[in-house]
């Protein structure tokens, strides 16, 4: 697979403690559907050890639902891809912050397949190489776009063909600063999934086709005058802004003020704001609180992560 290591960088001996840190995405990026994501500087930190029972302790955002061992998505993954590997799952004592926001597009699930099949490969001793680890979270997950920017960060286009994923991680040419309002009602992918037409007219395929294009060509020359252009959509926002409502109210303001380009982040209903090098946070955020009226949301600023996944004993 292109754009991978191809063994596991800083993988600990099986039996010790093992860590690893797995950035948030947002994937999409306007017309990349599927295809490109961004890493962003918010984390998901997982520590583990083999114990005589599972447990969790969880701090960070949300860390009541993290923390929970029912239905625990991490504790499942790693049990799945061990079960589908014939080895016996051993008990293992977590530790885990989350700083990515759950439900609002910002790549949380991938973060904790990656981590779910990583604890696998490593405590089943499975031998698998980095790629390995990559092409099972994306298998599991349906598509590429956000596992591939979380284990290579940068601004990342990935495929898959026949099992296999073809991936590119960008490191950005420039210092841009990345804003996500949040409104405080999460939404589920499989709803904003619902929400898609099963067929597009060519027309909106060609023009989503040539942003797409560009965005890649932005991301890999730094020219910020590009994303305004770069970032628009015609295949999936304009189908969700009824259950992403600030998106509508958001996305005028790409061009302007500092702000270079917008999107809905994944499937929403969160939505980036990509800033200039240089821009004036507090104004920005004004102009979107002005923007978004007495509609409730959660600000963060955060930038692009350049490095893959970070982990090890």
């Amino acid at each position: 697979m292109s754009g991978m290591e191809s063994s596991l960088p800083g993988n600990a001996p099986a039996g010790k403690a093992f860590k690893i840190r797995l950035p948030a995405t947002s994937a999409n990026l306007g017309p990349g559907f599927d295809a490109a994501a961004l890493a962003m500087t918010l984390y998901l930190e997982v520590e583990a050890e083999k114990a005589a029972e599972f447990s969790i302790q969880a701090t960070g955002r949300h860390a009541e639902i993290c923390g929970r061992l029912e239905r625990n998505w991490l504790i499942q993954t790693y049990r799945e891809v061990l079960r589908a590997q014939g080895v016996e799952a051993s008990p293992l004592a977590i530790r885990m912050k989350n700083g990515i926001p759950l439900g609002m597009g910002c790549g949380s699930s991938a973060a904790v397949l990656l981590a779910g099949v990583a604890l696998a490969a490593h405590f089943g001793e499975l031998g698998w190489t980095a790629d390995q680890v990559l092409e099972e979270a994306c298998a599991r997950e349906g598509h590429p776009d956000n596992a591939a920017a979380c284990w290579l960060g940068g601004f990342t286009v990935a495929a898959m063909e026949q099992g296999s994923v073809h991936a590119v991680a960008l490191k950005p040419k420039q210092r841009w600063k990345l804003m996500l309002v949040l409104p405080r009602v999460p939404l589920a992918t499989k709803t904003a999934r619902a929400l898609l037409p099963e067929k597009y007219l060519r027309a909106d395929a060609v023009f989503n086709v040539q942003r797409v294009a560009l965005l890649t060509a932005a991301f890999a020359e730094g020219k910020p005058e590009l994303l305004r252009v770069a970032m628009q959509d015609r295949m999936h926002q304009p189908y969700r802004q009824e259950v992403c409502p600030l998106l509508p109210k958001l996305l005028p303001l790409s061009g302007e003020g500092g702000v270079i380009g917008a999107a809905l982040s994944g499937a929403g209903p969160a939505v980036l704001l990509v800033l200039e090098e240089g821009a004036a946070e507090a104004e920005v955020r004004d102009r979107v609180r002005h923007a978004i009226g007495d509609s409730e949301a959660e600000i963060l600023v955060c930038g692009i992560e350049p490095d893959a996944v970070s982990w090890g004993g």
